[in-house]
């Protein structure tokens, strides 16, 4: 799959750039897909959750009335779940929601969300570029020139780059990621990917050599 290599102003450099088949047009696999991202919103809960049960609750243990004979309920203590500001039964506890997935897995979901990107005509490839110095508008503006800034888009660079990290940062709409942390769930919640030139060759090694 060949596309146009762009610069910063949005117009062709009259280069162009191969995307391997192998990556960007496969079968994709939508159920693997699937199983990627829930892995991923799976890891990112805290998993904190916790409410108080019967024998974490204020109050006293007293047994408010005898068994028998006085014609109302066995309630046992103030502290029974069936009383306002008792125990809760069956209440969250902490816990971590992640689970296994197995590479390969991963590898082909990853690949699968991309093939779907390039069935949609929506990656574009920009050349290497950088700020002097964070700055927002300068950020917005590749983005302008390239007809997406009203479209959530992801940028993969081929490694960290602070000032363009924090050019895009405050953008709702934006989001910008290294291509060795590249995963399902940010390909697919983005309507356009936009991959500069350098993080194409990261992709291919970080795929197909698996």
């Amino acid at each position: 799959m060949q596309l146009p290599v762009l610069n910063i102003q949005g117009t062709e450099t009259g280069r162009s750039i191969n995307l391997p088949d192998e990556i960007f047009a496969i079968e994709p696999n939508q159920h693997v897909v699937y199983l990627d991202v829930k892995h991923y919103l799976a890891a990112q809960r805290q998993g904190t959750h916790k409410s108080k049960e019967r024998n974490e609750v204020h109050g006293s243990t007293r047994k408010l009335h005898r068994q028998k004979g006085t014609g109302g309920s066995r309630k046992g203590s103030i502290k029974n779940p069936l009383f306002r500001h008792g125990g809760r039964i069956f209440g969250p506890r902490p816990r971590d929601y992640d689970f296994k997935l197995n590479k390969k897995i991963k590898i082909l979901a990853r690949k699968s969300a991309l093939t779907y990107k390039a069935q949609e005509n929506a990656i574009r490839v920009l050349e290497n570029f950088n700020f002097e110095k964070p700055k927002t508008k300068d950020y917005l503006a590749i983005l302008e020139k390239l007809a997406v800034q009203d479209k959530k888009t992801l940028l993969v660079l081929p490694e960290h780059t602070p000032n363009v990290y924090l050019s895009g940062r405050n953008l709702p709409k934006a989001n910008t990621i290294v291509a060795s942390d590249l995963n399902t769930y940010a390909v697919m919640n983005a309507d356009v990917v936009i991959l500069c030139e350098g993080a194409v060759a990261k992709i291919q090694e970080i795929l197909v050599k698996e």
